[in-house]
């Protein structure tokens, strides 16, 4: 049976993420619930019904969805077309003026947003596998981060900028992260995998490769970013030691959410905070594929960061978003929504409490006889949650109330 947490307020025991830094996040859990530590997620198994309508079908491997004006749409795919899906359904041709991306394995055009005052300037932040030198796919490249405004008739990108590119460029056609978030002070967040081969880039900090990077809106480095001024560091480095984060949001109360892929088992929940260690490939609840531990088979370690909760075996997380409308009825405002690329499905958690000192409680699944890969959840302007299905067919879905 999986075991569901619960959220611990007295003065013997409050479960925050604060105070288990360095430690397993469920270790006071466990000490009030008698159970052992390192108590983890397991699949959910409750399933709550969802009705949903198709919005746009035919996109081929989406990878995300941004909402720009009058109701509209844009989906990335991963071929690296930006396409305009109106309102009513329709899928418009490729938006012209994308850069060149690197296309195969896990790579291409990743993640698109628009910028928080998109209404006021069209601008948009995209984030892609960038080529090296060589320009192929199977020649050095890495993730890339670029800004562009989408013009006034949606049929071209103006003024493209790369802001940030992923340095050391490698061979690898896998683990590129790309998740981008814009935070309430304005800066932009960009979540960055270790692209396998390099698993141990996470722990060096003159690399870029498995870290949550920290950018201006034109690609300059915030004074206030914990390694700025240090000869050992890269100052846009936010945070460091993970591993293939595909999955980002904010709390309804300004909190930055990671999930990322573990190995086999240990997909976890993060809040990276400023200048901390995740511990990738040191630490983990999850083991090498080849069945071998990861490192030394720790799942903690003093100065390393424990998840909020991790999945054992893996789902495979992605899109990631909370809920902050009333559309669903009050019970599921504040709850967090992850898609599952492994298992098929959207996942609920609801959240107890509030900022950092939170726990996960009930869990289950929706859209679980969809039978697609979740590739990317969103919540749309006007408060309902928007779907995308990954695949050669790929859909965009409105979650509706079930009748």
């Amino acid at each position: 049976m999986p075991v569901t947490f619960g959220f611990f307020r007295s003065s013997a025991c409050v479960l925050s993420c604060s105070k288990v830094a360095r430690a397993p996040v469920w270790a006071f859990a466990c000490v009030a619930l008698g159970l052992s530590a390192g108590a983890h997620a397991q699949e959910a198994q409750a399933s709550d019904p969802i009705a949903y309508d198709a919005v746009a079908q035919g996109l081929e491997a989406p990878w995300a969805v941004a909402f720009i004006d009058d109701g509209r749409f844009l989906v990335s795919e991963r071929r690296g077309r930006l396409r305009v899906v109106e309102a009513d359904g329709q899928v418009g041709p490729p938006v012209q003026g994308v850069p060149s991306v690197v296309y195969g394995g896990q790579g291409g055009l990743l993640d698109v947003v628009a910028d928080s005052g998109y209404a006021r300037n069209r601008t948009l932040y995209f984030c892609f596998a960038e080529a090296g030198p060589g320009g192929g796919v199977r020649e050095v490249n890495s993730t890339a981060l670029a800004s562009a405004r989408l013009s006034s008739d949606r049929q071209r990108l103006e003024d493209v900028k790369v802001l940030f590119s992923q340095q050391p460029k490698v061979a690898s056609q896998m683990h590129y992260g790309c998740r981008v978030t814009e935070m309430p002070d304005g800066t932009l967040m960009l979540a960055l995998g270790e692209r396998s081969s390099q698993s141990q880039q996470a722990q060096n900090l003159q690399s870029h490769l498995g870290k949550v990077v920290r950018l201006n809106k034109d690609g300059s480095v915030p004074a206030d970013n914990p390694f700025v001024g240090r000869s050992d560091a890269r100052p846009e480095i936010w945070s460091y030691g993970h591993r293939n984060p595909q999955g980002a949001a904010l709390s309804p109360d300004g909190v930055y959410w990671l999930t990322e892929h573990g190995p086999r088992g240990g997909d976890e929940i993060n809040l990276p905070q400023a200048g901390l260690n995740y511990g990738w490939p040191e630490i983990s609840h999850g083991r090498h594929y080849s069945g071998l531990p990861v490192g030394t088979g720790d799942s903690a370690r003093p100065g390393m960061e424990a998840p909020l909760l991790h999945w054992t075996p893996s789902i495979a997380p992605s899109g990631t978003a909370f809920v902050n409308s009333d559309r669903y009825g009050p019970g599921w405002r504040g709850n967090l929504l992850v898609g599952s690329l492994k298992f098929n499905y959207l996942e609920r958690l609801q959240i107890q409490g509030q900022g950092r000192e939170v726990a996960i409680g009930r869990r289950s699944k929706l859209l679980a006889d969809l039978g697609e890969r979740i590739r990317d959840v969103r919540q749309g302007p006007d408060g309902w949650i928007y779907v995308l299905t990954d695949g050669a067919q790929g859909q965009l879905l409105r979650l509706k109330p079930a009748s």
